[in-house]
C-alpha cells in the first residue's frame, strides 16, 4: 500500500459504479426475482474486493504481470477439461457448489498483464519481435475462450488488446497497414461465413448473423429473442409500464425471453422503465466511461493509464455491443450487460477493475506515491 489522500479518492466513480450496480438489481428483481438476493450478494463481495483492490498500489500488483497471464491460462484451460457444459457451451466451473465463469476473471487478469507489459516495452512497441510476441501471448487466451465456444467474449479481449495497444503507442503507419490488410479480410470473411456448410465458425453463430440480416425469416426461430427485444422496449415508449408490470403480454410473463436476466435485460428496462430508463442507464455507462477515461489522462505513468483504457474499454465496448444486440443494432452477441445482468462472478470482476481506477487516481494526486509500505489517511 501507499500513503494515501482521502481527497484523490475519486467518490463520482464509486458512486456511479454502485448505481449502475443497483440499477440492475432492481430491473434483475422484476425479470427474476428469484436470484435478487444472489447478485445482491455478489454486489456486497464486490465492493469489499473493490476497497481492497483500491488501497494496493497498482505499481505492485503490476510486479507479477507474467502471474496474471499464467493463472488466466489455468482458468480457461480448467474450463476446457472441467467445466460445466450449458447449452452447447463449456464456460463455466462449479467450485464448492457455486457456478463461476473463469472468461470474466481472465479479463481483469489480461488487462493487469497487457499494462505490465506494453509498459516495458513502450520504447519497442513498434518493433517486428515484441510486436509478434505480444500479439502470440494473447492469442492464446483468445484461442481457448474461442473454443468454449464464445466469440462474443474473444471479440471483448480483443478490443480490449487493440486499445491498450493503440495508447501504449502504436505507430499509426502500423495501424493503417494492418486496416488496409484487415478491411478486406473481413468482408471475404463475412462472405464465407454466410455460404452453407462453411467450418470457419459454429453452425449457431452462423444462424444468428443471418437473423439478424435476415429477420423476417428467423423471426420464429433463431431470431425470436432478438425481434422480441426490440417489441419489447419499444413497447414501454417514453416511461415504461411499470416496474414490475403485471401485464400478461409482457417480456417476462409471456416467457417470449428466456431468462431475460442475463442478455436480454435491457429488454426488461426498456418495457418497464421505459426510453427515460434506458436513457438513464446509458448516461450511467457513459458517465462510468468518461471518469475512467479521465482517471487515465492524469495518471502518473503509462502503467496507469494502460489500466484505465483497459478497463474503459470493457466497459464501454461491452455495454454498447449488448444494447446494441437488445435493440436489433447488432446481431445475437450473448454478451452480459456490464454491471446490469445477473452474474456475481461479471459483478465482483468489473468491481475490482473499478478498484484498480481508483488506485491509479490515488496514485495521480499523491507526491509521494514511492513510499514504504504503509498506509493512513490524511
Amino acid at each position: 500500500m501507499g500513503r494515501y489522500n482521502i481527497r484523490n479518492y475519486n467518490f463520482l466513480l464509486v458512486i456511479a459504479s454502485i448505481s449502475l450496480a443497483v440499477y440492475g438489481i432492481i430491473i434483475i428483481g422484476s425479470a427474476k426475482e428469484s436470484v435478487q438476493s444472489h447478485q445482491i450478494q455478489g454486489l456486497v463481495m464486490g465492493l469489499v474486493v473493490m476497497l481492497v483492490v483500491s488501497l494496493i498500489s497498482y505499481r505492485f500488483l503490476l510486479k507479477f504481470g507474467w502471474l496474471y497471464y499464467l493463472v488466466a491460462i489455468g482458468l480457461l484451460l480448467l474450463v476446457e477439461f472441467f467445466g460445466e457444459s450449458v447449452n452447447n457451451a463449456k464456460r463455466w466451473l462449479v467450485v464448492a457448489g457455486i457456478q463461476i465463469q473463469p472468461s470474466e476473471a481472465a479479463k481483469i487478469l489480461l488487462i493487469l498483464f497487457l499494462a505490465y507489459f506494453i509498459s516495458r516495452w513502450e520504447e519497442k512497441i513498434n518493433r517486428a519481435p515484441v510486436l509478434l510476441i505480444i500479439v502470440a501471448l494473447m492469442g492464446v487466451p483468445i484461442y481457448l475462450i474461442l473454443g468454449e465456444p464464445d466469440l462474443s467474449t474473444s471479440i471483448v479481449v480483443m478490443f480490449i488488446f487493440a486499445s491498450m495497444l493503440y495508447i501504449g503507442g502504436l505507430s499509426y503507419r502500423i495501424i493503417g497497414a494492418l486496416a488496409a490488410v484487415a478491411l478486406p479480410v473481413i468482408i471475404i470473411g463475412i462472405f464465407l461465413v454466410l455460404q452453407p456448410n462453411q467450418e470457419i465458425i459454429e453452425t449457431y453463430q452462423q444462424t444468428r448473423i443471418l437473423a439478424w440480416l435476415q429477420p423476417d425469416k428467423y423471426q420464429d426461430t433463431a431470431g425470436y429473442q432478438q425481434q422480441n427485444s426490440i417489441v419489447a422496449i419499444g413497447s414501454g415508449r417514453l416511461k415504461g409500464k411499470g416496474y414490475k408490470t403485471n401485464e400478461v403480454g409482457s417480456v417476462k410473463n409471456g416467457n417470449f425471453i428466456s431468462e431475460p436476466q442475463t442478455d436480454f435485460i435491457m429488454a426488461v428496462a426498456g418495457e418497464e422503465l421505459g426510453f427515460a430508463g434506458c436513457i438513464l442507464m446509458v448516461c450511467l455507462f457513459a458517465f462510468t466511461s468518461g471518469i475512467i477515461i479521465h482517471v487515465g489522462r492524469r495518471a502518473p505513468d503509462i502503467s496507469g493509464t494502460l489500466i484505465c483504457a483497459g478497463v474503459a474499454a470493457h466497459i464501454g465496448f461491452q455495454s454498447f455491443a449488448n444494447i446494441g444486440v437488445a435493440t436489433g443494432l447488432l446481431p445475437n452477441t450473448g454478451l452480459p450487460l456490464p454491471f446490469i445482468s445477473y452474474g456475481s462472478t461479471s459483478l465482483v470482476c468489473l468491481l475490482a477493475e473499478i478498484g484498480l481506477v481508483l488506485n491509479v487516481g490515488l496514485m495521480s494526486g499523491n507526491p509521494r506515491q514511492n513510499a514504504p509500505l504503509t498506509f493512513y489517511l490524511e
